[in-house]
């Protein structure tokens, strides 16, 4: 009999163990790894990545979860809420599919205009300023990248700067056609700009949709193309996402 109480106190210890992770994992910080070449050169294949899930207001553990008649699925936040930045990397359900998350960078915020020229970003009908990279300046290369021609810039917003890369033999949406963003919507690009799936094909992501901001490379490992075993890469361990 005192077995059985034992081994009921030790349940009752996982569980609320087990209870107290999902709940810090739903509103305070989540790993992520990325599966998908989308944001190189700021996120590599094989990067796993921090997420800070109360960056825009500290919401209800699950409320982002549909739960029968409890929540619907829309995150609520009883304290309010901020928005994104622009140039802020944040996770999302996937507009198409909750189901899945996925990863961008806000670049379009809530009434600006959007157009992509000649692959040149315009917000609000004008260029966003875009830096050369020097050359000889050394860029940490995906594997997966290894074969292609590339360009590298540094687009750059007032309160951020990052690196971004363009495919010199790619013409993928070298033109999108301006779009007006309507309240609580915002535009999203990967920053491997020939290669990244994102609002120019699916549209824009939604306020509620948005899960967090995405902070710090706490873990990585070089993906081999073709045969081979992947290797722990030490150089991303702990990046600051830019």
């Amino acid at each position: 009999m005192q077995t059985l109480i034992k081994i009921g106190k030790k349940i009752s210890v996982y569980g609320l163990v087990y209870i107290l992770v999902l709940i810090f994992r739903s509103s305070f910080y989540e790993p992520y790894r990325i599966p998908s070449g989308s944001m190189i050169p700021t996120l590599h294949i094989g990067d796993f990545i921090m997420v800070n899930k109360y960056s825009y207001g500290l919401k209800i553990p699950f409320s982002d979860s549909k739960i029968g008649n409890i929540f619907d699925g829309n995150p609520i936040y009883p304290f309010g809420l901020s928005m994104p930045a622009r140039g802020d990397v944040i996770v999302f359900k996937y507009p198409r599919d909750h189901s899945s998350d996925y990863i961008k960078r806000v670049v379009g915020l809530p009434g600006d205009t959007v157009e992509i020229k000649n692959k040149m970003l315009f917000i609000n009908d004008k260029e966003v300023e875009v830096l050369n990279v020097e050359q000889g300046e050394e860029v940490d290369r995906d594997n997966s990248t290894l074969n292609y021609r590339l360009k590298y810039l540094r687009e750059k917003f007032p309160n951020k700067t990052y690196l971004i890369q363009h495919d010199v033999d790619n013409f993928y949406k070298n033109n999108v056609p301006k779009i007006k963003i309507p309240p609580n919507k915002f535009f999203v690009m990967g920053d491997n700009r020939d290669y990244s799936q994102d609002s120019r094909t699916w549209g824009l992501v939604s306020r509620d949709e948005i899960k967090g901001k995405a902070f710090l490379v706490w873990m990585s490992f070089k993906i081999p193309m073709g045969e081979g075993e992947a290797e722990f890469n030490w150089r991303r361990l702990g990046l600051s996402i830019k």
